[in-house]
């Protein structure tokens, strides 16, 4: 098997060069979620190919670490590979400092590639080995040698994102960054993350798949701005644009010598992980530090009032798409061959018809039957199960537009359907409806509003194991921080402009699945004598699958929801569709009275 002769090249490496366990976190060197194929090493080395994860190797031993939405993936991927799956966050199971501890005696040596390390995840595993004295070498790539027909650096050519459309200009958005460096007593700012260089410099790319992203970095301090990228990736037209606004262009490579001559007078603010540990370990070791959370990362989390207005526009689009997707899966199911994988080209090409679209945002989950419990599965041709008229289908997919993201998953009825069905369905909907008129004060955190989505699941002795609702980025990442909606503890308060997924589900392991997700933002609702309350609106225009709906579990205000909801969506969608789509679209929107 072709990963175990990786291993035994690696291993024979590790043993070179005095490692006795070597690390493969999974990242590129900007701590990305989605990756350039050249630094899709996890996969390289594992065969896992999910989208979080990391890989431990010992001369002996190999585990890969992943969590609750990839085990039963990771499971069939690593078959016959000899590394074990070791699930996240699970009882029973060590956390990969544990393991590695426990492996490796006092004095032996981890490996790492401190490029795509976050510096928090050094500062962690530092923290773990210490008592047994296990140093980190971080200056290995020990894949790279053994990695025959690496990919390339990616070479796409960088597109400024219009200022009517990005909301802001570079200025502006350079003058936020420079007064919030001021208020956390900082002179200088290293942007590492894709995201956060993309919208600090309204620049856009094709280097990583879903995600219009330009592999660059950049420094910017209270006087001036640097972008480093490799010189053919910006036209002439762009750099002259971008030096006349006194952003000066360097090499990609050039960004360790240049922030090597930093003065040891200047002040950095750094977050600590969405930076690399090798480009942290080239700031002068004299240079006063400040941590915190990125301030594009912080900035860009609330939208402006221009970008939620070309939201609306992008719901609308996204919209119509959608019904034009279902319409087709309703005439095509039990009349043509179909399989979960026919439906990733059609979700392409109804969007792809949709002006201002850039394709998808993220490969689209689709999950019938069995599958349908295999939280992120990315079905191909050999692996798509056939759909039958009858069940149900989990379609999760979301496209990227020139004004905006778009996330959303509808559970679709393809024929008879069980009373489980029905009931599992209806309590995830209940818990996304509770969480779309969630009510809350200023500095409520995401986890203080998890439960609204669960509590009728847990009521019924079920659960979910993935978060509840993630942020949303504008013509950026799908998955955007810093805020969360999740039971595990994240001290970034919701704020009035965040744009967030609402997505419970439930999953019965060989059966199916459910998850109804909506994206929704949040406003500003009252001010009281007890302070300033702030509620969710929901964006997306879609409809959903009354046909799975037990309308006994629901209550009056429920039901009310739903129909208002409908109502919405009619009412956006219908000018835009044909005679055919709109009855169609009538049909599925159709008020629920029982």
């Amino acid at each position: 098997m072709i990963v175990k002769e990786r291993l035994e090249k690696l291993r024979a490496l590790m043993r070179e060069n005095n490692i006795d366990a070597y690390l493969v976190n999974g990242s590129d060197p900007h701590m990305s979620e989605y990756i350039p194929a050249r630094w899709a090493t996890r996969a390289f080395i594992s065969g896992f190919t999910g989208s979080a994860g990391a890989v431990a190797i010992t001369q002996t031993k190999a585990g890969l670490w992943t969590d609750s939405r990839y085990f039963l993936q990771s499971e069939t991927e690593l078959k016959g590979s000899g590394i074990d799956l070791i699930k996240m966050r699970t009882p029973g199971y060590p956390t990969i400092e544990e393991w590695i501890k426990k492996e490796l005696k006092s004095g032996e040596v981890l490996g790492v590639d401190g490029e795509t390390l976050p510096l928090n995840t050094l500062w962690s595993l530092n923290e773990a080995f210490a008592s047994k004295n296990i140093s980190i070498n971080y200056n290995l790539d020990l894949l790279d040698p053994i990695w025959e027909d690496r990919p390339a650096f990616p070479n796409t050519i960088a597109e400024e994102h219009p200022v009517e459309m990005a909301g802001l200009s570079r200025a502006d958005k350079l003058k936020l960054i420079r007064a919030k460096l001021a208020d956390k007593g900082a002179d200088l700012q290293i942007i590492s993350a894709l995201d956060d260089l993309a919208w600090t410099f309204n620049l856009r790319g094709q280097d990583v798949d879903y995600n219009p992203f330009l592999m660059a970095y950049a420094v910017v301090s209270t006087h001036e701005a640097d972008l480093f990228c490799y010189p053919e990736k910006i036209s002439s037209q762009l750099r002259s644009k971008l030096e006349g606004e006194g952003i000066r262009l360097h090499s990609y490579e050039d960004l360790n010598k240049s922030i090597g001559k930093i003065s040891s007078n200047k002040t950095i603010y750094i977050d600590p992980a969405r930076i690399s540990a090798s480009v942290f370990s080239a700031i002068p070791s004299d240079c006063p530090k400040v941590y915190g959370i990125s301030i594009p990362c912080s900035l860009k989390a609330c939208k402006s009032e221009g970008e939620i207005r070309n939201l609306h526009n992008v719901m609308q689009k996204d919209g119509v798409a959608m019904v034009k997707f279902l319409y087709w899966l309703d005439n095509a199911i039990g009349k043509e061959p179909l399989t979960e994988y026919s439906l990733v080209d059609k979700l392409d090409k109804f969007r792809r018809e949709q002006p201002g679209n850039r394709g998808p945002s993220f490969f689209p989950i689709i999950g019938y039957a069995e599958h349908g419990a295999v939280v992120h599965i990315k079905v191909n041709p050999q692996n798509a199960l056939p759909l039958r008229p009858e069940g149900i289908v989990i379609v999760d997919s979301g496209g990227q537009y020139i004004d905006g993201t778009t996330d959303l998953t509808r559970t679709i009825v393809l024929g008879p359907v069980n009373d489980t069905m029905k009931s599992d369905f209806t309590l995830v909907l209940k818990g996304m409806i509770a969480l779309s008129e969630a009510y809350f004060p200023v500095n409520t955190l995401g986890y203080h509003l998890d439960i609204l989505a669960r509590q009728f699941l847990w009521k019924a002795g079920l659960n979910y194991g993935h978060g509840t609702g993630h942020g949303i980025g504008y013509y950026l990442a799908v998955h955007e921080g810093p805020m969360s909606i999740r039971p595990e503890f994240n001290n970034v308060a919701i704020e009035a402009g965040m744009v967030m997924s609402n997505e419970p589900g439930l999953y019965r392991e060989g059966k199916h699945g459910v998850r109804t997700e909506n994206m929704m933002y949040c406003v500003e609702d009252q001010t009281t004598e007890f302070g300033t309350f702030l509620k969710f609106e929901t964006l997306s225009l879609c409809p959903i699958d009354s046909r799975c709906i037990d309308p006994s579990l629901l209550t009056d205000l429920e039901k009310k929801w739903i129909n208002e909801y409908h109502q919405r969506v009619y009412a956006s969608l219908s000018p835009f569709l044909d005679e055919d789509h709109r009855q169609f679209l009538a049909k599925m929107t159709k008020e629920i009275t029982q």
